[in-house]
């Protein structure tokens, strides 16, 4: 990952669509920002599970279903960039590492090579992960420029809103931390 050191970056943190959001791919959206510098920002949506069951993805990542003890872990929609390609969050593990994995935040991790997928498919995985296929990307400048359009909160990454809450309840419970009801928020924008 790149310097995350700016004052002015949203890396490790969430962002929740506003409802004047456009976009459909990231209507009523919880999205953990991965990384963000001046060249741009990369993270997932976090809220959004698809209709991919994970047994589905372990044929086409060479990992047998033999013994397979989690298979009901969710695979979610990360984004519309790339969602042929799989990505993990995760907590890490004091005595594992994975090909593929870089350290976004002292608690989370990110892996984007299969070997995290068949230790999780074997309960051999990290304590807390997330699979999603496709990213969500900004140009450089483009997120900041949709923060001033208000399409996005900002709210501090909560490891208990990714990891222990339904992923129905998330996008309502980022908003809550904030102490925000968003049904509340009007979709106009301007002023009256």
């Amino acid at each position: 990952m790149s310097d995350n050191s700016s004052k002015n970056s949203l890396h490790h943190f969430m962002l929740i669509s506003m409802p004047q959001m456009e976009d459909e791919n990231f209507t009523r959206s919880l999205v953990y920002i991965c990384e963000h510098s001046e060249q741009g920002a990369m993270g997932l949506v976090i809220n959004r599970p698809n209709n991919i069951a994970f047994t589905d993805i372990l044929p086409q990542l060479d990992i047998s279903d033999a013994n397979i003890t989690n298979i009901e872990h969710p695979i979610f929609t990360g984004g519309p960039v790339q969602p042929e390609h799989g990505f993990v969050l995760h907590t890490p593990l004091s005595n594992k590492e994975w090909k593929s994995s870089l350290r976004v935040s002292e608690d989370l991790c990110l892996t984007t090579s299969s070997d995290v997928i068949n230790d999780i498919a074997h309960s051999a995985g990290p304590e807390h992960s997330l699979i999603a296929l496709g990213y969500s990307g900004w140009g450089p400048g483009q997120l900041e420029q949709e923060l001033a359009d208000n399409s996005w909160l900002c709210c501090p990454f909560d490891a208990d809103i990714v990891f222990n809450m339904p992923p129905e309840d998330r996008f309502q419970a980022a908003a809550d931390s904030l102490g925000i009801d968003i049904n509340l928020i009007s979709t106009k924008i301007g002023h009256g």
